[in-house]
């Protein structure tokens, strides 16, 4: 295993700025998650890690030695790519045994890699078919079946998993942290997918535009979103955002939106030191909101009704700005009809208006 250190790395294309000075470190057998909306950066991070594009600045630190200058086969590094590169006329046992064969391993050695490389990935009984006679899943095992048999220092995946169905994207998630689990490797993992990133990542680093917005834990960034991108970029359905201004008066903090309606009273712990009068966006998670009793809680203009079994997700109005809220219960509601919500102040978001930073 190796750590990753980056030190105001940087990459630019021409007069374009694509990576701007990333400072970021991932621990021995970290799983470490890239992730962010398409063209932020991250598939560009991973490809100056691999070796596979040039540094324009800053450094790249591989265990201790400096990277930046290595070729991608003196890193020790396997890479597993969106697609799955397989030789269409080698069995799988071939396209495993292919690096080391390259490489001028001894027969014996290939042959014993490839055995405990499949016995890992389940491929075991498929060793003998051609990547058509493979399903989807089984042919990104295969895949991931060529880094294993290198024994490298860091597996990186560049969303692996994007070119699969619903239900195989769920199996391989599984599969592959249980292949970290049973590796202890270091994994930096690359995708625009939130719900991957939230479920495999020990830490998630969330880029936009080239730079970090945050780095924690799923439940940190979760619970604590550092920026307004943040909140709304992790989370399904995303965070709601209603713009509103805080009143300060009798020892309570309250916060109202434009047309003066009271949205929530907070506690000194959301509203810290924000001022009389300052512009804020309150941010609110779906399953955060609750049916109010009596005539009490904001209004709720409903738009659609959303019911997927376990849960019904609502899609409507409170006071001007779009909100989408998730019950557990099946609600008896119909587009057109009016609720009354409340949240749990404590569970509220404030950022400010004009810089998108948590308050």
């Amino acid at each position: 295993m190796s750590s990753i250190r980056l030190a105001g790395v940087g990459k630019t294309f021409g007069s374009v700025v694509v990576v701007h000075g990333i400072d970021l470190a991932i621990e021995d057998g970290e799983f470490a998650v890239l992730v962010g909306p398409s063209g932020c950066g991250k598939s560009t991070l991973l490809r100056m890690i691999a070796g596979l594009e040039d540094i324009s600045s800053g450094e790249l630190w591989i265990g201790d030695q400096l990277a930046n200058r290595l070729a991608p086969q003196q890193r020790n590094i396997s890479m597993v790519f969106q697609s799955y590169a397989l030789f269409p006329h080698m069995r799988t046992r071939d396209n495993i045994a292919f690096g080391p064969r390259i490489r001028g391993e001894k027969a014996a050695s290939i042959a014993d890699k490839v055995a405990k490389a499949a016995a890992i990935l389940n491929l075991s009984e498929y060793l003998d078919r051609l990547p058509r006679q493979l399903s989807g899943g089984q042919r990104q095992r295969v895949a991931m079946g060529r880094t294993i048999v290198r024994d490298p220092h860091v597996f990186l995946f560049d969303e692996p998993l994007s070119n699969l169905d619903a239900k195989l994207r769920v199996q391989m998630r599984a599969e592959i942290k249980t292949l970290h689990r049973r590796l202890q490797s270091t994994i930096v993992y690359v995708t625009h997918d939130q719900i991957e990133a939230m479920t495999m990542a020990d830490r998630i680093v969330v880029m936009n535009a080239g730079r970090i917005e945050q780095v924690g834990s799923p439940l940190d960034l979760y619970d604590r979103p550092a920026t307004r991108f943040v909140g709304s970029f992790l989370g399904s359905p995303a965070m709601s955002f209603i713009p509103a201004i805080v009143e300060r008066r009798d020892g309570t903090v309250e916060v109202r939106s434009a047309q003066g309606l009271a949205l929530a009273t907070l506690p000194a712990s959301v509203a810290g030191s924000v001022p009389d009068g300052q512009p804020v966006d309150l941010g609110i998670r779906p399953e955060h909101l609750t049916l109010a009793e009596g005539d009490g809680g904001i209004p709720f203009a409903v738009e659609v009704v959303e019911p997927t079994g376990a849960e019904t997700h609502l899609v409507g109005m409170m006071d001007g700005s779009p909100v989408r809220c998730v019950f557990r219960e099946r609600l008896k509601v119909a587009p057109g009809e009016t609720l009354r919500l409340t949240a749990d102040p404590a569970r509220l978001h404030l950022f400010d208006r004009d810089t998108g930073a948590r308050l």
